[in-house]
């Protein structure tokens, strides 16, 4: 089954209308969806939505799923689970992520494959494949649909967006359906904001041209996909849409349980951080993994309180940048006192994480004659270029560095706008 163009479209049941074009550089606006949702009293997800229906789109269908811990009902029980008990569904797979299905490897890391023990299912390792090693497993698996279920954190170098790209290419390539089961992007989707990917640059944390914080759902970034990025053959796909979630939402506001979606994004207060922090992955700086707060500190050993002063003298809206000691238990600086900021978001709406993340960059360049970035530029794969790296070293500020991406954010904005689901 493929879909056409138009077809995406029909299912996606909007065309966009162009919004209001705001005046700051660097972050784009929304373009509004034609229908509206009816707020509800919490957010029902694609798979509360798939059930409701009885699971009609899986019936006759041998399914995997493509999910991890955060593939849950409103009531904390995996999907996995449900499905398995459940006569109407003919579960033979299950599909493990970075990180794996159970969730108990660190970045950049998977699970080995073997047997869910509560199941039986087969579990295989999807991290790292893609193309027609991808499709292989596929059709090892015995499967008809492919599901996808997993939670987002609304940032380009999150890979789930991407292992949910190869599952649909490869998908296509070994003829199975996709069906790809709707959550809330826990930061918002109001906005894209920071630069976009651009081809030359891309990798497994970022393999097509869009937005670094998108700002878009997994169904719609599926559509968007589908539609720009896979239309010389695009996978057979069909989205279940969320209902009561609107795109000024952040996660606390959806009555959902949080389940950590990586060992190193605890809470959504570490994904509202998470697209602007995660550059100092690029660095010589500790992004705070290894401590209770990771990607909402950051620093070095060695680093004192004028980086917190400097960052603060910016004056970024929403956000206070505060002098912080920690000492991480692994990764960078394992065991050693490291001075640096704690980033502290007192306005949610007005908060632009990408910003944050730059003029933390931008300052810690200024005030620590120990910054360096990774020997192998590892933040041009982050940023989507090397841009934001020439930019830093030549003393730009944030101002400049955000209105160099601003053109291409633009562009991505009328893109995004024709697949955006909701409010």
């Amino acid at each position: 089954m493929t879909l056409s163009r138009r077809g995406l479209l029909g299912l996606a049941g909007t065309t966009g209308a162009l919004g209001a074009v705001g005046a700051t550089p660097g972050r784009a606006p929304d373009r509004a969806p034609d229908r509206a949702d009816t707020a509800a009293e919490r957010v029902r997800t694609g798979f509360e939505q798939l059930a409701a229906d009885g699971y009609e789109v899986l019936a006759g269908q041998r399914v995997g799923v493509v999910t991890n811990p955060t593939g849950i009902t409103a009531d904390a029980r995996h999907l996995v689970d449900v499905l398995h008990a459940d006569a109407r569904v003919q579960l033979v797979a299950v599909f493990g992520p970075e990180h794996g299905f159970r969730g108990t490897a660190q970045a950049g890391d998977s699970e080995a494959a073997g047997r869910d023990p509560a199941t039986g299912l087969p579990v295989y390792d999807t991290y790292g494949k893609s193309g027609q090693a991808l499709a292989d497993v596929f059709t090892a698996a015995g499967i008809d649909t492919v599901v996808f279920d997993i939670q987002d954190v609304g940032a380009r170098f999150y890979t789930y967006i991407w292992t949910l790209y190869d599952c649909m290419r490869a998908a296509a390539l070994a003829g199975k359906a996709v069906v790809v089961l709707d959550r809330p992007n826990p930061v918002g989707g109001r906005w894209a904001a920071g630069p976009v990917l651009e081809r030359a640059y891309a990798s497994g944390v970022g393999r097509e041209p869009i937005a670094l914080a998108h700002g878009m759902t997994v169904a719609e970034l599926a559509l968007l996909f589908n539609a720009e990025f896979l239309a010389a053959k695009p996978a057979g796909l069909h989205t279940v849409r969320m209902t009561g979630w609107q795109r000024d939402s952040f996660f606390g506001a959806t009555g959902l349980p949080w389940v950590p979606p990586s060992p190193n994004v605890p809470t959504p207060d570490t994904a509202l951080a998470y697209a602007g922090t995660c550059l100092f992955e690029g660095t010589n700086l500790s992004e705070g993994r290894g401590t209770t707060t990771p990607f909402e500190v950051v620093g070095a050993e060695g680093v004192d309180r004028r980086w917190a002063e400097a960052a603060q003298a910016l004056g970024l809206p929403g956000v206070w940048f505060r002098e912080a000691y920690f000492t991480p238990t692994f990764s960078k600086f394992s065991g050693k006192v490291c001075g640096g900021v704690r980033l502290i978001v007192h306005d949610r709406a007005a908060f632009d994480p990408v910003r944050a993340g730059i003029g933390l960059l931008v300052t810690a360049k200024r005030t620590w004659s120990g910054f360096a970035w990774r020997t192998d530029h590892w933040i041009d794969q982050l940023t989507g270029s090397d841009r934001v790296r020439k930019m830093v070293d030549a003393g730009a500020g944030v101002e400049e560095i955000a209105g160099d991406w601003a053109a291409g954010l633009e562009r991505f904005a009328a893109v995004r706008g024709r697949y955006l689901l909701y409010p």
